[in-house]
């Protein structure tokens, strides 16, 4: 028989010491400090992203800005530029955003002469943002600035980012319209960006790699040279790196295909291990961001975040394509222009209506 141990008083299923029951012991404390540990690191987790994202959201309200609604402004015939539900494009489960990207230097700005267009003021870059229902990719649409496109409400003939500038206060609810009209798609929000947000975040994250498609080396009027394929861009390399367009035969359409190489490394760094891994690079990247974004008032934090999230498993099947032209050549009012490709233009709507838009632009 084996002897109770000395100085044990725990309760032993024969009074008696049992090594066994003794180690059996020992490891349901072990496995309830364990749980228990668990538990608690879960909620100190849970609470530290609670603050964090209650930080982020705080440093993109407290930095937006959003247009105004839109319903009071007229076109020419009396009309809101911002069109009534029932005459707007069927609405689907996926989701379009229509981004405005505005640069005072990069090229047309406030200041360019366009008949007929007060002010001049146009939106240099136009992309779609397409994110389809099952949020497993994302397409970014370009559309060519010098597009040649009808602005409804009795506007006539223009250029498509001339909507900015003719719609005056309510530019953007115009130009939504236009794109609508011109693709039979519901956009769902429109935001603005300067160019300086841009930038703001590649200073931001100390830098951006960059693969340039342009097959030959090009130096811009800053006297920054760049060479094909990857290299690593400061702020105001890449901001002259977007801007420039004098060396290309096809002048802005390559500005927009180094547009598209410019973001695509921005979302690669921003979305980085290293960049989410510090919480104080991430709310300074998204206030300086916010700073230079112009939304929609539905377009707030939350609705943002919401996004992002549904959306974070398109970050690696991201697809940049440009809207198709049918040619270049001049309007009747003496302005360089590209005409619309009718055709391609319908298989593109059908395939934004169909949630098929990735599959078009693989092919």
């Amino acid at each position: 028989m084996t002897a109770a141990a000395p100085g044990h008083r725990g309760p032993y299923p024969s009074g008696i010491y049992d090594p066994e029951e003794d180690n059996r012991r020992a490891r349901r404390r072990r496995t309830r400090w364990i749980i228990g540990g668990a538990v608690l690191l879960l909620v100190v987790a849970l609470v530290l992203a609670g603050a964090y994202l209650f930080s982020l959201q705080r440093a993109y309200n407290s930095n937006v800005t959003h247009f105004p609604e839109g319903d009071n402004a007229a076109g020419p015939g009396g009309d809101p530029v911002k069109p009534p539900e029932e005459d707007r494009p069927e609405d689907t489960d996926a989701t379009n955003i229509l981004l405005l990207g505005s640069d005072t230097g990069g090229g047309s700005g406030e200041n360019e002469n366009l008949p007929r267009v007060p002010g001049g003021g146009r939106s240099d870059t136009l992309m779609l943002v397409h994110i389809p229902e099952d949020r497993d990719s994302m397409q970014v649409l370009s559309i060519p600035r010098d597009l040649w496109v009808e602005i409804p409400y009795g506007y006539g003939w223009h250029k498509v980012n001339a909507g900015l500038a003719l719609g005056g206060g309510e530019g953007p609810w115009l130009t939504v319209a236009t794109v609508e009209q011109l693709l039979d798609v519901r956009i769902d929000h429109v935001a603005a960006v300067d160019m300086l947000g841009f930038i703001g975040l590649v200073e931001a994250m100390g830098g951006v790699t960059v693969e340039s498609s342009y097959p030959q080396s090009f130096t811009t009027n800053e006297g920054y040279t760049f060479h094909p394929g990857a290299q690593r861009m400061d702020a105001e390399q890449a901001l002259s790196f977007v801007r420039h367009r004098r060396s290309f035969p096809d002048g802005d359409l390559q500005r927009i295909r180094n547009q598209q190489a410019f973001i695509r490394g921005v979302i690669s760094e921003a979305a980085s291990p290293s960049t989410l891994a510090n919480p104080l690079r991430v709310n300074d990247m998204v206030a300086t961001f916010a700073e230079h974004l112009i939304t929609d008032p539905d377009l707030d934090a939350s609705t943002a975040a919401g996004l992002a999230w549904e959306a974070r498993g398109a970050v690696d099947s991201i697809q940049f394509a440009t809207l198709p032209n049918a040619g270049s050549g001049y309007s009747s009012d003496g302005q360089w222009i590209f005409y619309q490709d009718t055709a391609a233009m319908e298989e593109i709507s059908q395939a934004l209506r169909d949630g098929t838009l990735s599959d078009y632009l693989s092919e």
